[in-house]
């Protein structure tokens, strides 16, 4: 043979072998895409817009009760489970399939959980706008998200035991990290969460003649939801990222610990009526959380904001910072509140203030890197979306207190112009990552020069 074609054929043997892999990977890619994308559509259309109208419609008013209190869950429902839900979920496949080596069993129990997961939350927000036979469609369609979250989550329960089983077989000690503590400590509570929203889809059902959740127990649905899922999550990313992209000290384990515990606590007083300690140890865990990450001491190392914008580390302070103001909001809320005000204020600083603001940094952080290896479209829009977000939502917070509580006409008319801001937020957001992923990833334009190379040989 000629030395030439020796080497041709040997360095197209790594290529053949690792075709596969590199195929399976696409697939992997191609699945987190569609939970993304999913999630983006939940957030702009069911999620944003519809909020944007129920404001405008409560301004107008000068009165919450002028929006239905179905239109006003259908909103929620569709921002927590539609979007954050479906960006966890599949955050969670791309990193179990990611670990696991890419079984062609986790792909295909991750586009069977995508089908299910996005019908269901359709389905449920269809039911709460059109109220179309809702006695029937409201527990289908708990019934369907709860089915979709058992896939995912058996199949993370299944790559957790093999690693215990291999650790033992090894005669090691199979030991979790605190951010696998919290991931575990949210994956339950959000079972938990939609075990309990079945549970109130089947009250309503039988029990209620509107398809809206009766206030207390959306209030006690609300904490679960935003505590006991969402923040744990949050602070389970937040452990495990933030040293790296922060440059943050390692976080102190056992004040989390105390944090987790203090939020689980504070879930179950909330649920067994307890609504001032609930307040209490709500705010006890926030500000552990706050020392327990050391997200305000200064950083041991640069952050690492290439191909983002540099003021990442500055808006995941700011999060964290609302995030405090929501948990002492609700204590006040518990002594003050007399109109649904600070209440509401204290819902949209953690909604809107804590979560959207980190998801909005470390998903534009990492989702394109998730997505094979692209770079974010744009550092500049990134930060666009995170100040005018964060704007929008201190008009809204603030005119939220003066507007419901005090009945200041200034402030009615400032809250359609907090909607304007945290909608343009949310649509820069949306209008990055897509146009992110839409570009080609590296490793793609790097084959087509190969191949391009080759056809010239």
């Amino acid at each position: 043979m000629p030395p030439s074609k020796s080497i041709h054929a040997a360095a197209s043997a790594p290529d053949i072998r690792t075709a596969g892999i590199r195929t399976r990977e696409v697939s992997l890619q191609r699945l987190l895409i569609a939970f993304i994308a999913t999630g983006l559509f939940f957030l702009l259309l069911p999620g944003t817009f519809l909020g944007v109208w129920n404001l405008l419609a409560i301004s107008g008013g000068h009165s919450a009760t002028d929006v239905s209190p179905a239109w006003i869950q259908a909103h929620g429902h569709a921002q927590i489970f539609g979007w954050i839900g479906s960006f966890i979920i599949g955050i969670g496949f791309f990193s179990l399939s990611k670990m696991s080596g890419i079984q062609p069993f986790v792909l295909a129990r991750g586009w069977m959980c995508w089908a299910l997961w996005t019908c269901g939350v359709l389905l449920r927000w269809t039911t709460n706008i059109y109220g179309w036979h809702w006695r029937a469609m409201l527990p289908v369609s708990a019934v369907i998200e709860i089915g979709a979250f058992l896939i995912f989550f058996l199949s993370v329960g299944r790559k957790k035991r093999k690693q215990m089983e291999s650790a033992k077989l090894k005669g090691q000690a199979y030991k979790r990290e605190i951010w696998m503590k919290l991931a575990l400590a949210s994956s339950i509570g959000f079972l938990l969460t939609l075990v309990a929203s079945l549970g109130a889809t089947f009250y309503v059902a039988l029990s209620s003649d509107t398809s809206a959740l009766p206030h207390l127990l959306d209030e006690r649905l609300l904490v679960l939801t935003l505590w006991g899922f969402i923040t744990l999550a949050i602070w389970g990313f937040s452990s495990k990222w933030l040293p790296v992209f922060v440059g943050l000290r390692k976080p102190d384990d056992r004040m989390l610990l105390m944090a987790l515990a203090c939020v689980e606590a504070g879930v179950i007083a909330e649920a067994a009526g307890a609504a001032r300690l609930s307040g209490v140890l709500l705010l006890i865990g926030a500000v552990g959380a706050v020392f327990g990450l050391n997200i305000f001491t200064s950083s041991e190392r640069p952050p690492k904001t290439k191909g983002i914008h540099s003021s990442f580390p500055a808006f995941v302070r700011i999060a964290y910072g609302w995030m405090l103001f929501a948990a002492a909001a609700t204590i006040w809320a518990l002594v003050s509140d007399h109109a649904g005000g600070i209440w509401g204020a204290s819902r949209h600083a953690l909604t809107v203030g804590f979560i959207s603001t980190m998801v909005f940094a470390i998903g534009q952080r990492v989702l394109p890197a998730f997505s094979g290896m692209r770079t974010l479209f744009s550092p500049g829009v990134m930060f666009a979306s995170l100040l005018t977000l964060n704007i929008g939502c201190f008009v809204r917070v603030a005119s939220e207190i003066a507007a419901y509580e005090d009945n200041v006409a200034s402030a009615w008319s400032a809250l359609p112009v907090s909607a304007i801001l945290e909608m343009t937020g949310v649509t820069l957001f949306a209008l990055n990552l897509l146009l992110t992923l839409l570009s080609r990833p590296p490793h793609e334009a790097r084959l087509k020069e190969f191949q391009a190379t080759t056809v010239v040989e």
